[in-house]
């Protein structure tokens, strides 16, 4: 799994595994949540369309409106779905109280909600990259719901 993030983390970590990436998150959680964040494809294929990710349920309708141009290139379509999973989980933890990252010892981030609900951002932003659904904005309203 191609997650953009990870060689940012090794250079800050170390070579992840087993319990290193949780083991990351309760010693440098600003730190993980800063690499979580970055998402630099999604931020500059965005850009480029007029659509500013400023980590708010706006940007992800936004988002939903592309035209998803990145469908025609595999290996981009594969880097943009992790993106968009890491800035819907980005958004989510920063806007619905009691989110927050948490880490399988697999190295998958997942968003853990107040209510105890776990949220696969990733394979919800790999879906949306691939077919346009569930929209972000979708998987956004029901985690704040919960």
């Amino acid at each position: 799994m191609d997650i953009s993030f990870l060689d940012r983390w090794r250079k800050r970590y170390g070579e992840v595994r087993g319990a290193a990436v949780p083991e990351s998150l309760a010693e440098d959680p600003e730190g993980v949540v800063e690499l979580l964040s970055e998402c630099e494809l999604l931020r500059a294929r965005a850009g480029t369309e007029g659509v500013e990710l400023d980590d708010t349920a706006v940007s992800l309708e936004r988002l939903d409106q592309l035209v998803p141009r990145w469908r025609d290139d595999p290996d981009e379509l594969s880097w943009l779905g992790n993106d968009a999973g890491l800035y819907l989980g980005t958004v989510v933890v920063r806007t619905v109280p009691g989110a927050s990252w948490q880490i399988w010892p697999n190295g998958r981030p997942v968003i853990l909600l107040a209510s105890g609900r776990e949220l696969d951002v990733v394979e919800a932003g790999h879906e949306w990259a691939e077919s346009g659904t569930p929209e972000l904005s979708q998987v956004y309203a029901e985690a704040s719901e919960t």
